[in-house]
């Protein structure tokens, strides 16, 4: 198996997990945060997908636009507010289009560089794709956090004996 194999049977688990715990987010969690500044559930939710769509275009495409806005500006200058139903279709729509993407692409690829010196970027595609990965558990743990402060119970992905 190489990188390129890895990446998408890794990607393809955790983005299942995913899938069971945003299922779990009602419309009334949307605007919900556990404090001042924080991320609320909706904006968590739609930054999943928006900064994958952005990260996915620096590896595959060279193309630095969500970082040109991301970094300088933060994080919530990427998000439109966009409601629940809107962000799940978004977010299983990001993953199949991240999934094709590097399917497509040659397997030699993830050991090219993407340089962007305006903001001090130098990385591996293999390392910015498997980012996403990364970033996805993040925020996946996060979210789970902020439903069980909710009181709505979010399953161990494994069960207990």
């Amino acid at each position: 198996m190489d990188l390129k194999e890895f990446f998408l049977k890794q990607k393809t688990a955790i983005r299942g997990r995913t899938e069971q715990v945003v299922a779990l987010v009602r419309p009334e969690h949307m605007d919900w945060r556990p404090e001042p500044g924080a991320l609320t559930s909706g904006e968590m939710l739609e930054h999943l997908w928006v900064s994958e769509e952005g990260v996915r275009r620096v590896a595959l495409e060279n193309n630095f636009a969500y970082y040109q806005t991301r970094v300088p500006e933060g994080l919530r200058a990427t998000l439109a507010g966009r409601d629940l139903q809107r962000n799940l279709a978004e977010l299983a729509r990001v993953h199949r289009e991240t999934l094709a993407a590097v399917a497509d692409f040659p397997a030699g690829v993830f050991e090219e560089e993407r340089v962007y010196e305006p903001l001090g970027f130098r990385r591996k595609v293999s390392i910015i794709l498997f980012g996403i990965n990364e970033h996805e558990i993040h925020h996946r743990a996060q979210l789970m956090t902020y439903l069980r402060m909710l009181g709505t119970p979010v399953p161990e992905a494994i069960a207990r004996r």
